[in-house]
């Protein structure tokens, strides 16, 4: 066999969405099985999303209080917030190969025990350069988590149910978002002093270490593959395996991870790494920019800072519902990404102007992460086995440097005008970009 051969079906142009059989969309047995997946899975999965991204982005809140004792300027800050995404770039791939190999409940597991103690870890922090290598050995201990949970995803659910899984997945995020501002400024205002602490160190011990006990229950609890649980029974198990081999498109899929890095993964990367550009964005400087409104208290600033994500939670679902219904993931990616992007320039324009840049960002949040749990309806629809390990590890590791990028620019642009408005704009000019890309890439793998 001709070693390029899957390279080349790869290039060649994909079906917008497959063609399923009747049973897929209409058996109620089938819709029971999913619903029993469902309930079994997702409910840990969602906590340890919760925890992964309150222990990634809490960072933000701690510098109202950090960046002071630490001497941290808007740059020096930046450079830490990011640095994260340096270790994570260089495990993501390796990480997820070994989940691939080991069992998604062995590896997730090990993830969120040693990034729960290193999040902890942070709050014993003395100087700058501490805090950048916690940071950095933070982004190593978490790599493969998220798209190990993507790669998981495809174990249990065909891809025109996995769209409105994986926006449940992510909406996580919002709900970190949601969660994790009041909370994490609560602790910074009651916990400041206690036993002679900076609340911002508490906020980093209380947020940690519950990552580390749930990924002992995941260890617990979570199975690997279908064939691993007793609850299905042999009938829907037989039912599921058949649902999953007969719903995605043989001539679409790549199966070595030889053939993973083309122009298509290629492309991908980039989508998504100006995707991430505009959540990192609003994670790590959304509390700033409110303190910089006038807005003093730490817990004012956390509740403010949870409403896009509440926005956002709502809109991305039914965003995702539509899409799974409609099966055009891509058309919905590339206008999500436009709406944020638009929003993103409005809320720079305003930024002197609390109301309207708090309402353009809460678009610019809903779009984007209307946008981001769609798109991996993209690439998974091309990859396959050690494959999807590979190119799913490779287009988040290339994706999540934008962590790193975005951040620091805006650091290094608010350093140099004085203002956010630079740094937001830029923002704006990555989710349009996003969007133009993935609408083009849309028209092209259009079947005639």
């Amino acid at each position: 066999m001709n070693p390029h051969s899957h390279a080349g079906a790869l290039a060649q142009p994909a079906p917008a969405a497959p063609t399923l059989p009747h049973t897929a969309q209409h058996d109620p047995a089938l819709d029971t099985i999913y619903r029993r997946i469902g309930w079994r899975l997702m409910p840990i999965l969602l906590l340890a999303q919760v925890l992964a991204y309150l222990d990634r982005v809490n960072i933000g809140t701690a510098k109202l209080q950090m960046a002071a004792d630490l001497g941290l300027s808007a740059t020096a800050y930046g450079l830490g917030a990011g640095i994260f995404f340096v270790g994570y770039f260089f495990c993501e791939v390796p990480s997820n190969l070994l989940l691939h190999r080991l069992g998604a409940r062995t590896w997730i597991a090990r993830i969120m025990v040693s990034w729960g103690l290193l999040s902890a870890a942070m709050g014993w922090v003395q100087s700058t350069t501490g805090f950048y290598v916690l940071r950095f050995l933070l982004g190593v201990a978490e790599a493969g988590f998220f798209p190990g949970i993507v790669l998981y995803l495809t174990y249990w659910f065909p891809a025109h149910r996995r769209g409105r899984m994986t926006t449940l997945f992510m909406s996580a995020t919002a709900v970190a978002g949601i969660v994790g501002g009041p909370l994490s400024g609560w602790i910074l205002a009651a916990f400041d002093g206690q036993l002679g602490h900076a609340g911002w160190r508490w906020m980093f011990v209380l947020e940690g270490l519950p990552s580390a006990l749930v990924g002992v229950l995941v260890f617990l609890l979570l199975p690997s593959r279908p064939r691993e649980v007793r609850w299905l029974g042999a009938d829907a198990l037989a039912r599921l395996e058949a649902d999953l081999a007969q719903a995605a498109p043989p001539q679409a899929r790549v199966h070595r991870a030889a053939d993973v890095l083309n122009g298509s993964v290629m492309l991908f990367a980039l989508i998504y790494f100006l995707l991430l550009a505009g959540l990192y964005g609003v994670s790590f400087w959304l509390p700033s920019v409110i303190r910089a409104d006038g807005i003093a208290s730490t817990v004012t600033v956390g509740w403010l800072s949870a409403a896009p994500y509440a926005v956002a939670m709502v809109a991305m679902n039914v965003v995702a519902r539509q899409a799974d219904k409609r099966r055009n993931w891509g058309t919905l990616v590339g206008s999500s990404a436009l709406v944020a992007g638009v929003a993103f320039c409005v809320s720079a324009l305003a930024m002197d102007q609390l109301v309207p840049a708090m309402v353009a960002l809460t678009i610019a949040s809903a779009g984007i992460l209307s946008a981001l749990p769609l798109f991996w309806n993209l690439p998974t629809a091309r990859l396959d086995g050690v494959a999807a390990a590979a190119g799913i590890g490779f287009i988040n590791a290339i994706g999540n440097l934008s962590g790193f990028v975005s951040p620091f620019a805006i650091g290094w642009l608010t350093d140099l005008t004085h203002t956010a408005t630079a740094g937001v704009g830029l923002l704006g000019a990555s989710a349009m970009l996003a969007g133009v890309l993935t609408l083009v890439y849309g028209r092209q793998t259009r079947r005639p």
